[in-house]
């Protein structure tokens, strides 16, 4: 596994319109999704970019409703509405690159996960995708005062070779982010998986800035700014809250310092001049936007 950001996110494929060489991001709230921060950057996507839902699953296929039960609600006017734990899919084509990007979020199935990935896929190569994107985030011995480590693995060897990206090694029960990945690979579609390390002593979701690691990533695989919103300082506020958690456990406070020690040991290299680059080339990018 490598925390290092590819050049670029996805093999060349020539003259393909923007809609022809779609991208698909897809992320699910439950087991694949520590402190929410991979749905929680899919989310983002969609507001930011003002996708266009075109599409859902039916929830009766996949869902078991005692486990993932219907949300009630009251509108404004006073108005009852019902939401069903279902599966949706939106298109967009962000202002820079104009290049179709699909993004689907929902809750992990209880049912039917074959089926499941295959609807998903087969609604992804009506809409051009080429290039599926699986978002995840795991509960990691990592420390909050450091970067968030991000993961960017494939599956599928030209892939590797392309984006300088490691196969994924990992092995043991996988949720429904693995099933699509691997089913996504053997449809033949160019396939990635991006995990966050989200700090296991504070699990609880929000994960802000866990949610900004993963967009940093996704801003490298579109060559595409990301507006960030409040998300930075919502991660700075996240940040803070945990070191005033330090300093009233002083167990924690010796963890935390343990895991800083292991970490910047091993991880020397993001302290690198070719690692700052990156990042002072994705602020210029957000700013220009801005301008």
């Amino acid at each position: 596994m490598t925390d290092e950001t590819p050049s670029e996110a996805t093999p060349d494929t020539g003259d393909a319109s923007p809609a022809e060489d779609a991208i698909m991001f897809a992320a699910f709230e439950g087991w694949n999704d520590a402190g929410s921060a991979a749905s929680s950057a899919l989310l983002h996507l969609i507001d930011v970019w003002g996708a266009e839902k075109i599409d859902e699953l039916d929830p009766e296929e996949y869902h078991d409703f005692q486990e993932n039960r219907p949300m009630v609600s009251t509108a404004a006017d006073g108005t009852r509405h019902l939401a069903w734990p279902t599966t949706t899919i939106s298109v967009v084509e962000p202002p820079m690159t104009r290049r179709r990007v699909v993004l689907v979020h929902g809750i992990e199935p209880s049912l039917r996960w074959k089926s499941y990935c295959t609807e998903l896929l087969e609604i992804a190569q009506s809409l051009g995708v080429t290039t599926v994107v699986t978002l995840g985030a795991l509960l990691a011995d990592v420390p909050h005062t450091r970067p968030i480590p991000v993961s960017v693995t494939s599956d599928d060897p030209a892939v590797q070779h392309l984006l300088e990206v490691e196969a994924n090694t990992y092995e043991g029960p996988t949720g429904i982010v693995g099933v699509l990945h691997s089913a996504a690979h053997e449809a033949g579609f160019h396939s990635l998986s991006v995990w966050a390390a989200v700090p296991h002593y504070v699990a609880h979701p929000p994960s802000p800035k866990a949610t900004v690691a993963i967009l940093g990533r996704l801003e490298a695989f579109l060559a595409e700014p990301v507006d960030l919103k409040d998300l930075e300082e919502d991660a700075e506020a996240w940040q803070n809250g945990v070191d005033k958690l330090m300093t009233e456990d002083t167990e924690i406070a010796e963890y935390v310092k343990q895991l800083e020690e292991a970490k910047d040991t091993a991880e020397l290299p993001e302290a690198s001049g070719e690692a700052i680059a990156r990042e002072f080339e994705q602020y210029l990018k957000r700013r220009d936007k801005d301008l």
